[in-house]
């Protein structure tokens, strides 16, 4: 095969460039030579770019063939196209101070390729440089002063492959080389859907089916991998319509990657019966959107979820939101859209099965509804509410199954997350009306609900309903730990809130503390899964309201004796409940308020709780860790009279702790302030036999603690 110089081209014309081989991502130098433009002296004539050896002019560094359909790819300052994995880039010698960065000799030289070219191909075309399963790169230097001269743009159109199954490489090949740069990936996404080539390509997965051809699944499988990971909006949503969703999922069943394992896309999106109209959508269009987004979200949670990149799940997220969007608004704005949904509840004839898709068709604008801007989604809120949604509520509460009642606690939650006073104002007309309030059915709810997550979410929603800060009022004012100051009182300055507290603590609150109140005529303290599973809860309520609802909690805590109940707790074996009467014993502490350290005292409550440290402290654990934390939040200095009722009443218990610093120290605070010495104190010890070494001693010989290590 010989090699002609394009006529009339002079010794000018031939540009000195160096030449790199990509070999594992990294570029080697190849050498330096000329590149000039020839023909091959064929029945055709070929253009071609070669480059000669500088040193050794009969050697070729590089021949390239030049290819109508491929063209440059422009990656961050350099020129490339898919060739031999080679490098070719022009030294070019210029000051520093020198702003020309294109070389006006390499401009020609290209200039004159691409016009040999359009002669030889019969008029204007794409031009390239390029040669199948290569990479010919021209590029910039930094180091060598090297100027990205090759400046030839993407085209604006390329040519694809025809859709056949012989030439689905070609076609894999193809995509994957143009989708390596944006301007590729836009040319080739315009190509896609001008062509309609998503269309032509379907057809091929049946016939390769029929076929029982694997390795062309695999390949339709990449094909279609590559065009949807192109992230172009316009062809995602052609890809997820009615008439391509099936063919580009079946696809995808085949992946490469998993070749002995066939996934079952289009049976899953082919099933019609997941998608539940509790009231018809008169509007075709939202229909299709609705379908359109439950196709994005499987498209994205499960065919791409091990291949899905940061721009693509940007732009199905982006796609899922603008679609819920509209949809949301559109049955919003849909004159008695809403009064046909909220309808279903208030027909006894309807089946509990339509009941139960509305609750959950609520439940999902809900949970939709918080992308929208606040006037909207208030819009919508007050809409629901004035078609009676604390009604669906209740009735949600009270369902058996546990899909319906977290549910209606999501919805509850969705709304007092926004607004609370919208909740509340229902709440107040309940209550003025003689009626049962919302918060009966949560308490209801709470009592004997076993799923963990809604008795969280009810527990907030107790503590969000009878919070006396309603909007406005502005924050509580909170000390050290989020405690209450002493003697500082909140008090609610929305007076319909402030007579709803006393409501509830007039008719609601015993039932509340059932469980705890029960407590004092409980023969032992045996507790089974689901029964010792609410004290915790209540802890977490009661302390909330001691730190809100003053002088009504203090009187509740009082006439009930509260604080001996919780002591019970700690002669029960379930070290999490005795957890649980210290949080609350410290809660109190910490509030620094005289009346309740007076009735933690009256009622006697150190002396359980030296005794849990007693039987406790040979074993380093969270329990023994919460008592010791419990009596060090006491302030010898702070709280005197509290530190005169532990030692007058319980010093026999404190010097057998005397080994530990905090209680040897507080005997040694005591007892000088008695008129004692240290000699008298270390004397008494023992006298008493428990001195500290004979402690660590005994502890330390627990043979049953032994073993059990």
């Amino acid at each position: 095969m010989m090699a002609q110089p394009v006529p009339h081209q002079t010794t000018a014309d031939k540009k000195r460039v160096k030449v790199y081989e990509l070999r594992n991502n990294d570029w080697f130098d190849r050498g330096t030579g000329f590149c000039t433009a020839c023909f091959v002296t064929e029945e055709q004539k070929e253009p071609r770019v070669i480059v000669q050896s500088e040193d050794q002019p009969d050697r070729l560094l590089l021949e390239t063939k030049i290819v109508k359909e491929d063209g440059f790819q422009k990656q961050q300052g350099m020129r490339q196209m898919d060739a031999r994995q080679y490098g070719l880039s022009e030294p070019v010698r210029m000051p520093r101070s020198s702003h020309q960065a294109h070389s006006p000799g390499a401009r020609k030289f290209i200039d004159h390729v691409q016009q040999q070219f359009q002669a030889a191909m019969g008029g204007p075309g794409r031009s390239c440089i390029t040669y199948p399963g290569e990479c010919l790169l021209i590029r910039r230097a930094a180091d060598d002063g090297l100027s990205d001269d090759l400046a030839m743009d993407m085209p604006t159109s390329i040519q694809l492959p025809p859709a056949e199954l012989g030439t689905l490489i070609d076609i894999e090949n193809t995509l994957r080389n143009l989708s390596q740069s944006p301007s590729g990936r836009d040319a080739l996404a315009k190509a896609i859907m001008s062509e309609d080539y998503i269309a032509k390509l379907i057809p091929l997965v049946e016939m390769a089916e029929d076929m029982e051809s694997l390795g062309d699944l695999h390949h339709l499988c990449n094909i279609m991998k590559t065009v949807v990971l192109l992230n172009d909006t316009g062809l995602i949503e052609h890809a997820v319509s009615d008439e391509c969703v099936l063919g580009v999922v079946g696809a995808m069943e085949y992946d490469p990657d998993f070749p002995t394992h066939k996934a079952n896309h289009r049976q899953w999106l082919n099933n019609q019966g997941r998608y539940k109209e509790v009231v018809r959508i008169q509007d075709d269009q939202v229909r299709r959107k609705i379908h359109q987004t439950y196709r994005l979200q499987y498209l994205k949670d499960v065919v791409l979820a091990r291949i899905l990149d940061d721009p693509t799940f940007s732009v199905l997220n982006s796609l899922i939101f603008f679609n819920q969007v509209e949809i949301v608004q559109h049955l919003h704005m849909t004159p008695g859209f809403m009064t046909d949904l909220f309808a279903v509840f208030g027909d006894p004839t309807v089946q509990p099965l339509r009941k139960k898709e509305a609750v959950i068709f609520i439940q999902q604008m809900c949970a939709i509804s918080k992308n929208l801007q606040p006037p909207a989604r208030q819009g919508l809120y007050g809409n629901f509410l004035q078609q009676g949604l604390v009604p669906v509520i209740n009735y949600g509460l009270r369902h058996p199954d546990v899909t319906v009642r977290v549910g209606a606690t999501d919805i509850l939650g969705s709304i007092l997350e926004f607004d609370p006073s919208m909740i509340r104002k229902t709440i107040y007309e309940q209550t003025h009306r003689k009626q049962a309030p919302l918060t009966d059915a949560l308490i209801d709810l709470l009592l004997v609900e076993v799923d963990l997550g809604i008795k969280s979410q009810l527990t907030e929603s107790l503590k969000v309903l009878l919070d006396p800060n309603v909007p406005g009022s502005g924050p509580p004012p909170e000390n050290r730990e989020g405690f209450m100051p002493k003697g500082k009182h909140q008090v609610s300055s929305d007076p319909q809130q402030d007579a709803f507290i006393a409501h509830f603590y007039e008719h609601s609150v015993a039932k509340l503390f059932k469980p705890l109140l029960d407590l004092e005529k409980r023969p032992n303290m045996k507790f089974n899964a689901l029964e010792d599973g609410i004290f915790g809860y209540l802890n977490e309520i009661l302390c909330f309201y001691i730190r809100h609802h003053t002088f009504r909690s203090k009187h509740f805590v009082f006439d009930h004796n509260i604080a001996s109940r919780f002591g019970q707790l700690l002669a029960c074996k379930q070290k999490h409940l005795q957890l649980v009467a210290i949080r609350f014993f410290r809660h109190l502490i910490l509030l620094r308020d005289p009346f309740f350290t007076k009735h933690l005292s009256d009622r006697r409550i150190f002396g359980p709780v030296l005794d849990t440290l007693l039987r406790t402290l040979p074993r380093d654990n969270l329990l023994s860790s919460a008592c010791l934390d419990f009596f060090t939040s006491i302030n010898y200095e702070g709280d005197r009279e509290l530190a005169r009722h532990i030692m007058e009443n319980y010093r026999e218990k404190v010097v057998a702790l005397s080994h530990v610093d905090y209680f040897r120290g507080m005997l040694m605070r005591w007892d000088q302030s008695r008129g004692y010495t240290v000699s008298e104190v270390d004397e008494e010890d023992e006298g008493r036999g428990v001195g500290r070494g004979a402690m660590m001693e005994h502890l330390a010989v627990d043979q049953a603690q032994e073993e059990y290590l």
